[in-house]
């Protein structure tokens, strides 16, 4: 089984990835800009090759560099993959020149552009918010008319919450319009009120073979706009709750509807206060901000190897244990520049540190982080109960009680 791998040290989970795949018997040939010896240890010992090229977000220069070098060296492979949002159309046109399995381009298009995406599910009665594409200040306008108020605007191609924005009123849409003027084009959508939770998928030979359900505390738009919040992202133990029922299927519907066949699948959704659930969007890849390492906490299990087997081989061979539920809340210092103190950790150490799985905070003297460009923030705490209620206690715990000043 021979793997070309895009970005196989990008993002930071990628190293893990790659020695997954190493792990189940593949060859894996890497695909990056970076030098072979700058990527970390892990990704070089996964790979028996590595291909260079000149910038891997410069696409169609990327597609043609990667070609000519498959060309010159007379390699086939059995598989291309990549974990990496910005790569999906390019993994996707790579397989089909190769005649590799897995997604071509007119599927992969509606998993990068949230208005196919939508128009796609809607023509197979998935509840989607009501959208419109614009691409400029008058179709954003008119869309607002048309949709009403309150709205969310975003970018169509966008990952996370970067560039979103919620649009009460006129007023506030002509702001949104002078902030969002680098985006070519966006979304805009009506704006759901309820929880939002994820459904994340590992599939292979054209199933789900794992499946996990995760609850924003508070929603993504939210964390990303109210600094003194410690955001939660919670995977719970237990996703075949009865009250988490409707939206469960709708994640099996959306991956039909998509014609999803294998790989890791991100997608966030609704559930109103009336029950009703509203598709929010999904990606073909893993979920951000450590999201893998919840649900490997929670099983006890290995998604890193388990996809790489899912991709290869169309299989999970590693059983699915759900024993609990697992939270991570990440921390933003009070005050600008260096982190001068971390309050309360000790403490809650000494109370709940039996739960504590993971601990990743700046240190004293580090630079804190720009919070509006990473969820991760200024560091991060992994807990882990089997009780959901004792869960929650312990991350609003650490929320509350563990404190990062900065200054100077």
């Amino acid at each position: 089984m021979r793997v070309l791998f895009l970005a196989p040290n990008f993002p930071a989970e990628m190293p893990h990835f790659s020695q997954g795949l190493a792990e189940v018997g593949a060859t894996v040939v890497g695909v990056g800009q970076h030098p072979k010896e700058a990527l970390p240890e892990k990704c070089r010992r996964a790979l028996s090759n590595y291909l260079r090229v000149t910038s891997i977000m410069d696409e169609e220069r990327t597609y043609q560099e990667v070609l000519s070098e498959i060309k010159k060296v007379g390699a086939g492979f059995d598989r291309v993959e990549t974990l990496w949002e910005p790569l999906v159309m390019l993994a996707a046109r790579l397989r089909e020149k190769l005649g590799c399995p897995g997604m071509r381009p007119h599927q992969a298009v509606a998993f990068r552009d949230k208005e196919e995406m939508k128009r796609r599910l809607d023509a197979a009665g998935i509840r989607t918010p009501r959208h419109a594409r614009a691409e400029s200040a008058d179709e954003m306008r008119a869309a607002a008319e048309k949709i009403g108020y309150p709205l969310i605007v975003k970018p169509i191609a966008g990952a996370g919450s970067a560039d979103t924005y919620r649009v009460d009123d006129r007023q506030r849409l002509e702001q949104v319009i002078t902030l969002v003027q680098h985006v070519p084009v966006v979304s805009v959508e009506e704006f759901i009120e309820g929880r939002e939770f994820t459904f994340d998928t590992v599939c292979g030979g054209g199933r789900p073979l794992f499946y996990n359900i995760a609850w924003y505390r508070p929603r993504p738009l939210v964390m990303r706009t109210v600094q003194w919040i410690s955001p939660q992202v919670v995977a719970l133990r237990n996703p075949d709750q009865d009250e988490l029922a409707d939206g469960r299927q709708m994640g099996f519907d959306v991956l039909k509807a998509l014609d999803y066949h294998s790989g890791f699948t991100h997608m966030e959704w609704f559930l109103k206060d009336d029950g009703e659930v509203v598709f929010g969007e999904i990606g073909a890849r893993v979920g951000g901000a450590r999201l893998i390492d919840q649900m490997n906490y929670s099983n006890d299990c290995d998604l890193y190897r388990g996809w790489a087997e899912a991709v290869c081989y169309g299989r999970l061979s590693e059983p699915v244990q759900r024993r609990y539920n697992v939270a991570i809340i990440f921390k933003r210092a009070q005050g600008e520049g260096r982190i001068r103190q971390i309050a309360g950790l000790d403490r809650y150490l000494a109370r709940y540190g039996q739960h504590v799985v993971t601990l990743d905070l700046l240190p004293v003297g580090a630079h804190r982080r720009d919070w509006k460009q990473t969820l991760v923030s200024d560091g991060y705490a992994i807990v882990r109960h089997p009780h959901l209620d004792s869960c929650l206690e312990l991350a609003d715990r650490f929320g509350t009680d563990v404190q990062l000043f900065a200054g100077g």
